[in-house]
């Protein structure tokens, strides 16, 4: 027999040859009926349209760092994609106990309270052992389906994956009763499969950006001194990190009861908010601090010494700063001298409510600039009872707002807490919750209310 492709039959044309060759490679023979043909055309259909969803699920998962938000993306978004009744999440600490929970179809808030977070024991134990999916057709005749309490949901079929990164189980993703009542398929064990991937990966980053949040903000905050006791003064202080990383910055505080009787303060900020910042920061501050023990001069002579200092360090970062001496008054009353080397402005609040921006010219430029340019100092009195307010641009700076409105603002919220107790006056200013753009330092400090009461600070 020749080995020669045949041509085409008597009867046969190069169309049918090709159409019988589509049958070969899975197209649908003449027999198939339009309905099963529609029904294969919408499985296809339903399988993109679940990839898409998952492929959204999984960027809207990875887009966020912080965990509870990450934890309620992931149980939402299994909810969703395979069109349960019931979704949970339960998440595993270091120790391996559980120490979360996130439902949707459950009254989440009553069966925590009614029975605290679910033990490992029962089906959920075996769901957190398992190392792939497990299904179950029929929750209530499965001997493991023991320990729910009266709170909880009746459920029916049952479908879990664990959450596990390099081998860590952070966890697991389980779903019940499909809201079409037809049971779990391996196309769903799949789908949560891919889904608890993402997750485990999502959790892990969220729980490393966490760790990294805090050892940041430790090693800032170690950076900054203990107040000491000022007495009769008071001195409250506040550092917040900006919100996002790295959460190391260069806003500084210092109080300094120095040896000729008066107290030296001063709140700075060093430009950036980075690994950069920070270093230069603490190297400022331990100057500005050693040379105001040592001259106990002008607050304006000991920046001009602080800028020539540090101009031979090859400085490329500037920095901005008010620098003053409270010192007593032959009368026994508080006088403030300072010197501002381009920061916003301290804000004195007096006893009946009045809140003065002290903003006065020339105004200085900032530390690390030009070191030919002298510091000029101003002085103002502090009455009895008056609180004196310093504090960084990120308290009074908001995006697209006039930093004039920002002070106003902040003089608006402080004066009717004129003789609030100094603590409450800053968490006022200062909420310890709330997000900033920026590091944001405050230093208040109030005299007493009778002139000459108390010993020389």
């Amino acid at each position: 027999m020749s080995d020669e492709p045949r041509g085409p039959g008597p009867h046969e044309t190069a169309t049918d040859r090709h159409e019988t060759t589509r049958d070969t490679h899975g197209t649908p023979p003449p027999n198939v009926s339009l309905e099963q043909l529609s029904a294969q055309v919408e499985h296809l259909a339903r399988g993109q349209r679940r990839l898409h969803r998952l492929l959204d699920a999984v960027l809207a998962i990875t887009a966020d760092m912080d965990t509870p938000t990450v934890l309620r993306h992931i149980v939402n978004a299994a909810h969703d994609l395979l069109a349960t009744r019931y979704s949970a999440l339960a998440v595993l600490g270091e120790d391996g106990q559980i120490t979360d929970l996130h439902t949707v179809g459950v009254d989440e808030e009553r069966l925590l309270a009614a029975t605290g977070l679910p033990q490992r024991h029962g089906l959920l134990a075996a769901l957190l052992a398992a190392t792939g999916p497990v299904r179950i057709p029929d929750i209530l005749s499965d001997p493991r389906s023991v320990g729910f309490p009266d709170e909880h949901p009746v459920m029916t079929t049952l479908l879990g994956v664990p959450l596990t990164v390099r081998g860590t189980v952070y966890g697991t993703l389980y779903v019940a009763d499909k809201e079409d009542g037809t049971p779990f398929t391996s196309d769903d064990e799949t789908l949560l499969a891919a889904l608890a991937s993402a997750a485990g990966v999502s959790i892990e980053n969220s729980r490393l950006y966490e760790r990294l949040t805090r050892a940041t903000e430790q090693f800032q905050r170690r950076l900054l001194p203990a107040l000491p006791d000022l007495r009769p003064l008071e001195v409250q202080a506040r550092y917040q990190p900006a919100s996002e990383l790295p959460r190391l910055g260069g806003d500084w505080y210092d109080v300094v009861p120095l040896p000729d009787g008066a107290v030296f303060v001063v709140v700075g900020d060093v430009t950036g908010h980075d690994v950069e910042a920070a270093p230069l920061m603490g190297q400022i501050r331990n100057m500005l601090r050693a040379l105001a023990i040592d001259r106990c001069g002008p607050p304006g002579r000991l920046v001009d010494r602080l800028d020539r200092a540090l101009t031979p360090s090859d400085v490329t970062m500037a920095a901005t700063l008010v620098a003053g001496r409270i010192e007593r008054s032959p009368d026994g009353g508080y006088g403030l001298c300072w010197t501002n080397a381009g920061h916003p402005p301290p804000l004195l609040l007096t006893e009946d409510g009045t809140a003065r921006s002290l903003s006065v010219a020339p105004h200085g430029i900032p530390v690390g600039v030009d070191p030919a340019f002298s510091r000029p100092d101003h002085t103002h009195p502090l009455p009895p009872a008056s609180t004196l307010l310093l504090f960084t641009d990120g308290l009074i700076e908001r995006r697209g707002q006039d930093i004039d409105a920002g002070l106003e603002k902040l003089a608006a919220c402080a004066a009717p807490l004129a003789t609030a107790p100094l603590e409450e006056l800053c968490d006022a200013l200062m909420p310890r919750q709330q997000t900033y753009d920026d590091d944001v330092v405050l230093l208040a400090l109030r005299v007493p209310g009778t002139p000459g009461a108390g010993r020389t600070p």
